[in-house]
């Protein structure tokens, strides 16, 4: 293909219309290719990784048999009595940094990893278009979203089953549910957590349609996420703070309420959805008339 068919891809981009099975080839190797990354498994590494140390630390904390101290993340208090809390525990120590800094690191290279190696332009010339093409970079990464967030929670109960004891639990409303009905909630938090990253997710990937460096599109989406939660400390900023995309995600602790309380969950989500709609419309808007022929 010579350099003036490259330069007018968009063209042949609106001509060509790639087949179904074709797009969920390309998701297919996308996933491929970010879950091989070594980055991408040093992340998830360390994200399973923290909830074993937090169960290491409690255990030893209260080797003495003595109940631990009331600071720390929620339900750390609630360790020593049933292990599937460490899963809530680990949750809520990841969720304000660690799970959205992967995410942030993941978004940011989706589109910019690509333009700085110089394979963003071949990927545009097989009939693939550009809309399909983001949707499926931010596909890959709510994927990830999935996957970070299950491996901070199944790194937990396997700690917390071999740390501490397992069985009946009691919710913050002090209400006794059965070890299965746990289970499932435990599950629904984890997806709640996930569904709470598609902000910074979206976030992240229009920052990577702004620039060809792939570290300068993490690093300034991990700068947004610092910044966010420092304004989301301020006392002064309070009007803004419902606005801020970090402010609701720790409302997963309501689905241990019983009745569980939904006004601050369907907040969060809905907050959620609009920041992927406004940055997901903005990264498309930049990412269609993108120069990526060089």
């Amino acid at each position: 293909m010579s350099r003036a068919e490259t330069v007018s891809a968009p063209v042949a981009e609106a001509s060509v219309r790639p087949r179904p099975l074709w797009t969920l080839g390309l998701f297919r190797d996308e996933l491929r290719t970010t879950f091989r990354r070594w980055r991408t498994l040093a992340l998830l590494g360390v994200l399973a990784a923290v909830p074993v140390l937090v169960g290491i630390a409690v255990r030893i904390e209260t080797g003495d048999g003595s109940s631990g101290g009331g600071g720390g993340p929620a339900f750390v208090s609630q360790i020593t009595s049933n292990g599937l809390f460490l899963v809530f525990t680990a949750l809520a120590a990841t969720l304000p940094f660690f799970l959205p800094m992967a995410v942030g690191v993941v978004a940011g290279d989706a589109v910019a990893g690509e333009a700085g190696a110089g394979t963003l332009r071949y990927l545009l010339v097989a009939p693939a278009g550009r809309t399909r093409l983001l949707l499926t970079k931010y596909a890959t990464v709510m994927v990830f979203c999935l996957a970070a967030t299950l491996v901070v929670a199944v790194s937990a109960l396997a700690a917390g089953a071999l740390l501490f004891p397992l069985g009946d639990l009691t919710t913050i409303s002090g209400t006794r549910i059965t070890f299965g009905e746990g289970l499932v909630r435990a599950l629904l938090i984890a997806l709640v957590v996930a569904a709470s990253l598609l902000g910074v997710a979206a976030l992240g990937l229009f920052v990577s349609t702004l620039t060809n460096s792939g570290i300068a599109a993490m690093a300034t989406t991990v700068g947004l996420l610092i910044t966010v939660q420092i304004l989301d400390q301020i006392p002064q900023l309070h009007a803004v703070h419902p606005y801020l995309f970090s402010h609701y995600w720790l409302s997963f602790a309501d689905l241990m309420r019983e009745p569980v309380y939904w006004d601050d969950l369907t907040k969060n989500l809905g907050l959620q959805a609009l920041y992927a709609a406004v940055f997901g419309s903005a990264a498309w808007a930049r990412f269609t008339t993108k120069d990526v022929t060089a």
